[in-house]
């Protein structure tokens, strides 16, 4: 791959032939509406699977953001379906707030205010308030953002809190998933209401909504980042005490070129040189994990002096966005060379060119995956579509 050009082309026909498709062809429920919850690794429909809040709001990001980019009519009426479902499904419109999971035939299954998913809610709804001009997807970003900034902001340490319950009252069990640590709370949430807030501050720019964003922004600068190795930090507690040692090559990467976007989206240079210097430090940590195949593994435990060599999907998708983006702001081709050289992994071994979508991931002894989901709760067209759109628009 000698060029931009030819990196763009590879994306968009990534984008247009291997990944979209799928979600748009193999996932629609025509008996339930909406989508599937589940596709297995052997391209096996789950038609009774639950169907999870994050999944169908990254769907509808994703369908609604490739139309903004593209303008593709057909991309307008999957999202327009995807957002017609999450409206009648997924929102609970007695204490407000979005449902973790309903079974598949749309009946409320999990009521957990998880303030990930919320977040991701308002990314979404508001992606599609771009495409559609339809105010009253805007308003529910809007609501969903007054809900969050009611419930989970912490008035007294700054940041937000993790989960409640139905009613938005306290639960113990704040974790995202049975892997995270049970902290009130952790990067990873920070990371995608910054991702969540920026966006709507886009279509919506009010300053209170502006003055949000600073702060989050200044949080992981002071609490998240660590300032001796670059690495994020996980977990946390109230106090923002830090209750993890584990390094995310993959988040760390992603979360380079999210700050960097976040920060341009205020129009402020001063801060946007600022964290320039930030993104950089981040994607040059994140290079420890760069194999000499051009993969980045998924994570190191620094406590157990071990690192787990899988190469996950989504973090190959996010370091080559980040890779691209710190050559964007230090003009050092090293930087895409060592994209491109991902993104090359990528097409050689996690794109399933014969079904269609990309596998879960490359075990460290080279095969495949096949436990891991096609299409399910966590496994979503969001990170590989943003990729393929991200190169698009910078390249």
């Amino acid at each position: 791959m000698n060029s931009y050009s030819e990196l763009k082309r590879k994306a968009r026909v990534l984008l247009n032939n291997n990944i979209l498709p799928f979600w748009d062809n193999k996932m629609r429920d025509h008996l339930y509406g909406g989508f599937y919850g589940r596709i297995d690794g052997n391209n096996n429909i789950i038609a009774g699977a639950p169907k999870g809040g994050i999944l169908n709001a990254r769907i509808l990001w994703t369908f609604s953001a490739v139309y903004n980019r593209l303008g593709d009519s057909a991309m307008l009426s999957t999202a327009s379906l995807a957002a017609e479902y999450i409206l009648q499904n997924f929102f609970d419109n007695m204490n407000g707030g979005t449902w973790w999971s309903i079974d598949y035939k749309g009946e409320v299954l999990d009521k957990k205010k998880q303030i990930y998913s919320q977040a991701y809610f308002v990314y979404a709804l508001s992606e599609y308030y771009r495409a559609s001009g339809d105010e009253k997807y805007l308003n529910k970003a809007i609501e969903l953002y007054r809900l969050i900034e009611k419930y989970a902001y912490d008035k007294g340490n700054g940041g937000y809190f993790e989960a409640f319950g139905p009613n938005w009252q306290n639960i113990n069990d704040q974790r995202l998933s049975a892997k995270d640590a049970n902290e009130k709370k952790s990067m990873n949430t920070h990371l995608h209401i910054l991702e969540a807030y920026s966006n709507l501050y886009s279509v919506w720019p009010d300053e209170i909504l502006r003055k949000k964003i600073y702060e989050i922004i200044n949080l992981f600068t002071s609490k998240i980042i660590d300032n001796k190795t670059g690495h994020l930090n996980l977990f946390f507690d109230e106090h923002w005490n830090i209750r993890s040692g584990i390094i995310s090559y993959g988040h760390d990467i992603e979360a380079s070129w999210l700050l960097c976007e976040a920060a341009s989206s205020l129009g402020d240079n001063e801060l946007y040189d600022s964290i320039k210097t930030v993104s950089i430090r981040m994607a040059n940590a994140s290079l420890e994990g760069i194999q000499d195949d051009g993969s980045m593994v998924y994570e190191r435990s620094e406590s157990e002096g071990f690192t787990d060599m899988e190469r996950h999907w989504w973090v190959q998708a996010e370091a080559v966005v980040g890779l691209i983006n710190a050559c964007e702001l230090t003009a050092e081709k090293k930087y895409l060379t060592h994209a491109v050289k991902c993104f090359n992994y990528i097409s050689e071994n996690l794109v399933d060119k014969e079904h269609g979508e990309w596998y879960w991931s490359i075990r460290s002894d080279g095969s495949i995956n096949w436990e891991g989901d096609r299409a399910g709760f966590w496994k979503c067209p969001y990170h590989n579509s943003r990729m393929c759109l991200e190169i698009m628009k910078r390249l």
